[in-house]
């Protein structure tokens, strides 16, 4: 694809940023965006709820507003009557707990059922937060647990036990609005939230983007309940392989990290947490923000560096 480029589009391609954001007067952008997946639970409400936040995850990473949506789905016809209502319900019940209205949409038959949104949010021209802006010094703060690739992968198996399903889904069912308006309050270099990519990826995309470097410490990073067990099992989705295979240029492993360290912060998320990369004097005031609009995950992962640059120390 060409690289786009215009006086009023803020941001666009050239870094893989969360969103595309637009100018249209000195007072207004829009956020624009789309996301939509395979089912990664057998409830097809559930499955709504998650693919909804998952959509509107990546306006709230830029730190805007959700305002409207158009639902995307490819669904196979013999299914429509048994699922897609309760998949749109579900959708629908997640915009509207986020403030956006969903205006249409568009359906296509298809093999494999697909759900997502395609969203357009609002931001002030000039305080949207992108993910090439971390600066030296920063901390890095991570506002949801990690593991759902696994999880998911587990439940697809059989073999998740159900409240460990459970706590997953709802933690991918929650929206990133409190941590988006909790950064926001406070002020804060970078951000992006943790989907597809993995910890990793996104966190590589940050500091190439931003000209920088970071170190991570496994031990601070938070994981979803029974996660370790379901990977010393065996499950693991291949997009966290190979997410594991596009960093391995891009990141230093401690030498005493396991595989299954390695794999858990490559693991491709459903609908993550954000990562934000917040000045060191501000720290305190976003733990404090995040704690007050009760964020339930609240983890100091790492700091971002002066260099490598582009390159990622992970320790034990």
């Amino acid at each position: 694809m060409p690289m786009v480029s215009h006086p009023d589009l803020l941001v666009g391609t050239a870094t893989g940023d969360d969103a595309a954001v637009y100018r249209l007067d000195e007072k207004t952008a829009l956020i624009v965006t789309v996301d939509f997946f395979t089912p990664i639970t057998d409830d097809p409400y559930e499955f709504g709820l998650v693919a909804a936040a998952n959509s509107l995850s990546d306006v709230y990473a830029m730190g805007g507003r959700p305002l409207i949506a158009l639902n995307v789905v490819g669904f196979p016809s013999r299914l429509v009557q048994a699922m897609l209502p309760d998949v749109l319900k579900g959708g629908h019940a997640k915009a509207t707990e986020a403030g956006c209205l969903i205006v249409g949409g568009h359906t296509v038959d298809d093999d494999e059922p697909k759900y997502g949104l395609s969203v357009v949010g609002l931001i002030e021209p000039g305080k949207q937060v992108s993910n090439a802006n971390a600066k030296p010094g920063d901390a890095l703060v991570l506002t949801k647990p990690i593991g759902t690739g696994i999880i998911a992968t587990a439940g697809k198996a059989g073999t998740a036990p159900a409240d460990v399903l459970k706590t997953a889904v709802d933690t991918m069912a929650t929206l990133n609005r409190s941590a988006a308006e909790s950064m926001m309050t406070v002020g804060v270099n970078s951000c992006t939230d943790i989907t597809g990519f993995g910890l990793m990826g996104h966190l590589t995309s940050m500091v190439k983007g931003s000209g920088v470097g970071a170190v991570i410490r496994v031990s601070d990073v938070p994981l979803l309940p029974g996660v370790q067990q379901l990977l010393a099992q065996g499950n693991v989705p291949g997009g966290t392989f190979r997410n594991m295979g596009s960093v391995a240029d891009s990141v230093d492993w401690d030498e005493s990290l396991s595989e299954g360290d390695r794999l858990l912060l490559c693991d491709a998320q459903t609908s993550g947490g954000l990562l934000i990369s917040v000045p060191s004097q501000r720290l305190d005031a976003l733990l404090s923000e995040l704690k007050s609009a009760g964020v339930p995950t609240i983890a100091v992962v790492g700091e971002i560096t002066a260099g490598p640059v582009g390159r990622v120390t992970v320790s034990p």
